[in-house]
């Protein structure tokens, strides 16, 4: 069975994210989408807002699971038995980042990571843009899946 860990902080899960997940259902036979915790990092959404918006994202997807983890993601692929790791890259930025951490986990275990490069027209999403847009009371809503529903207040 192939199955890869899509590790992240999905905050929020982007359309850029759910690109590069429905196009890893083709290759892989189960995809674990593994929301990491770091409790160092402030987020803008709970963990279970952010579970609760993939999950239903992919409500219609039985290849699709969704998880929270601490720790290493080459522990979890051991833990759960996944071979492979996804990730999609938006620009050669990444692309430096996301190498140095694929030869990593390679080195500390057997785990393969593939890349995926993001479709042009959602290359330019990051979670950070929709939570800076967001914040700043923007329309956000061409930027993420449907399911990501905000409610904004009203400035004062």
């Amino acid at each position: 069975m192939r199955k890869a860990i899509f590790p992240g902080s999905f905050d929020p899960i982007t359309l850029g994210h759910e690109d590069i997940i429905k196009r890893g259902i083709s290759l892989f036979d189960e995809i674990v989408i593994a929301i990491g915790v770091n409790h160092e990092k402030k987020y803008m959404f709970s963990l279970e807002e952010r579970k609760r918006f993939i999950e239903e994202t992919f409500k219609d997807e039985p290849k699709v699971k969704v998880i929270t983890y601490e720790g290493l993601t080459i522990d979890l692929c051991h833990k759960i038995d996944a071979n492979f790791i996804l990730r999609g890259l938006r620009n050669p930025a990444d692309f430096e980042f996301e190498k140095a951490i694929a030869h990593t986990n390679r080195r500390l275990s057997k785990i393969e990571t593939v890349f995926l490069l993001t479709a042009a027209r959602t290359s330019y999403i990051s979670s950070s843009i929709v939570r800076d847009v967001i914040r700043n009371h923007g329309e956000y809503q061409m930027l993420v899946p449907d399911a990501v529903r905000v409610k904004q207040t009203p400035e004062i």
